[in-house]
């Protein structure tokens, strides 16, 4: 089957405007997203999609692949899709633009239930959250699945709630099992092609969460579990973290 890694990249952004032509260790955010992706066994393209020629410029500067799309997508998704319309591809792997650390073991873990699959139309990632802290944090999206790994819900709550120790949960958190959703997405083409034209849902609208969409249109996201650590960039305190990380790494 033929996987395509597609990297929505905005210079827009109303946190960070400039985000992934930040400079990290002599290399632009854009291209460690672009390099640790291409790693990844299971991807045999990878586009980074932009409406921005800035971008577009810096992408082909370092030998990657660019695809201009159009400027008033409303959701990454919608890029997406544009892109995926006009490429010959069974697979199609979202992968966020501000994940410079990303391993290319994730975009395997996520792709790997697809290729074995052919019922599932939508992949994606949790890792457990460790911490009371990030389980109680809105900003921090939380995922329940069942038995199988499909997803029951996403949420901003802190799920699942235990009923019995609420009380004691600094001392028992380890006996919630919570995982953290990670926003790495895997679709079928023919799937992600509609998915655009879906009509909003109730829950998507109140969480803020667009994948709560699929689930509400009766779609089944697969959830494969990652212990890979993963450290996006939302502001420059984010991308000092990074650096350092960086840093420690090389030595």
């Amino acid at each position: 089957m033929r996987v395509t890694a597609v990297i929505p990249a905005r210079y827009a952004s109303t946190r960070f405007p400039g985000k992934p032509l930040v400079d990290i260790l002599g290399k632009p955010m854009i291209q460690w997203v672009y390099e640790r992706t291409a790693l990844s066994t299971t991807v045999d393209r990878v586009i980074v999609a932009t409406d921005d020629e800035r971008i577009a410029a810096v992408v082909r500067g370092f030998g990657g692949e660019v695809c201009m799309t159009r400027a008033d997508h409303p959701t990454g998704t919608d890029r997406l899709a544009e892109v995926a319309a006009g490429i010959e591809t069974d697979l199609v792997v979202n992968v966020q633009g501000d994940e410079p650390l990303i391993a290319p073991a994730m975009i395997d873990a996520a792709v790997a239930p697809l290729l074995s699959d052919a019922s599932i139309v939508m992949g994606t990632l949790k890792t457990a959250i460790t911490s009371v802290e990030e389980y109680l944090n809105p900003n921090v999206v939380k995922v329940v699945t069942d038995r199988a790994g499909f997803a029951l819900y996403f949420s901003r709550a802190p799920i699942p709630h235990p009923r019995d120790f609420a009380d004691a949960l600094a001392e028992r958190f380890a006996e919630v099992g919570a995982f953290k959703h990670i926003g790495l997405y895997v679709y079928r083409r023919d799937f992600l092609l509609g998915y655009p034209h879906l009509p909003a849902t109730p829950l998507e609208n109140l969480e803020k969460l667009e994948q709560l969409r699929a689930l509400e249109q009766g779609c089944r996201i697969m959830v494969a579990e990652t212990a890979a650590p993963s450290q996006g960039v939302d502001t420059p305190e984010d991308l000092e973290k990074v650096r350092s990380l960086l840093r420690s790494s090389q030595g």
